[in-house]
């Protein structure tokens, strides 16, 4: 006997359903309530599958309806086809969720120490079995990663990242830069200490052709002086706080992160005009994924309490 043929159009996923109620039931009447279906849709359903299938599902008799041996063998197969479109059901609604998936995300500072940290605490509550990759690198080569898809977003300082046609950006918070000293230099028991009255200790700066040099340079020479002669210039965070913590230096940093380190002090001394637009940023001609939607909507969140926290 040539096998029939069940992938021509004839066979439904409603006569596996409807099988499998009769089986589980024993009866139609009871799988015609199970399913809320009258008794002919199930009676019609089971006759077509049979006729399809070329065979006897069940034994009809006055006790009602017992599967024969082949009917076993499909009954098998049909629990197995029916369960794994279950499971495909709810896959494909975890991932339209954000449920599961995984965000790749690129930072560089500027939000690092408090908005990442706590966007990421809160998405993984919310989603347990979604992934989180966080991947560090400077401004320039987290633009071009975005741009190559080979990260979904980057959290940090906006005009550090680039004002690219192809990006969209989300500010979240302004955040000041400020002078910064451990907690026993002696600037740090100075009453308003002023640029004027620290340019003779040893300074960290951030290298030249940074956004930020360049504001601190502007911010110099608007109270009148030089930046300091005595200074280490770097990019790297860990260098720059054991600089400060260790060696006595001064240097600059966001406020969050000094004020949140308990061997640093911020000093008051004005640095007008330095500050920095945290946000994130992605693509615009890519359509986020559910899961990058819903770490985005906790970044959001999270930056509407380090906004108000600022204020």
């Amino acid at each position: 006997m040539a096998a029939p043929h069940l992938l021509d159009g004839r066979l439904k996923i409603r006569h596996l359903v409807l099988m499998i109620a009769v089986a589980d039931q024993g009866t139609v009447l009871r799988a015609s309530e199970q399913l809320r279906v009258t008794q002919p849709v199930v009676s019609r359903g089971l006759q077509e599958l049979e006729a399809l299938l070329e065979v006897r599902l069940f034994d009809r008799g006055k006790r009602g309806m017992t599967i024969t041996p082949v009917g076993e063998v499909f009954l098998e197969h049909a629990r197995a086809v029916v369960a794994q479109l279950n499971s495909a059901a709810e896959h494909v609604q975890e991932v339209a969720s954000g449920e599961i998936g995984t965000v790749t995300i690129g930072t560089h500072l500027a939000g690092s120490n408090r908005l990442l940290p706590a966007a990421v605490d809160a998405f993984k509550k919310a989603y347990p079995r979604a992934g989180v990759v966080i991947q560090e690198a400077t401004p320039d080569l987290l633009q071009v990663s975005l741009l190559a898809g080979a990260v979904d977003l980057v959290v940090g300082r906006l005009a550090a990242v680039g004002s690219d046609a192809r990006l969209e950006q989300v500010a979240l918070y302004r955040e000041p830069i400020r002078v910064v000293v451990s907690v026993d230099h002696p600037a740090a028991s100075m009453r308003d200490p002023q640029l004027r009255d620290l340019i003779d200790d040893p300074w960290i700066l951030p290298v030249a052709q940074t956004q930020l040099r360049g504001e601190l340079e502007v911010a110099f020479a608007r109270e009148g002086v030089e930046l300091p002669q005595n200074r280490v210039e770097t990019t790297s965070i860990l260098t720059l706080r054991s600089l400060i913590v260790s060696s006595k230096y001064i240097g600059v940093l966001p406020e969050l992160i000094a004020r949140d380190d308990r061997q640093l002090r911020l000093l008051s001394t004005p640095l007008e005009g330095v500050s920095r637009t945290v946000g994130v940023s992605s693509r615009r001609d890519v359509p986020a994924t559910p899961v990058c939607q819903a770490f985005l909507a906790c970044l959001v969140d999270e930056g509407r309490r380090i906004r108000h926290s600022l204020q």
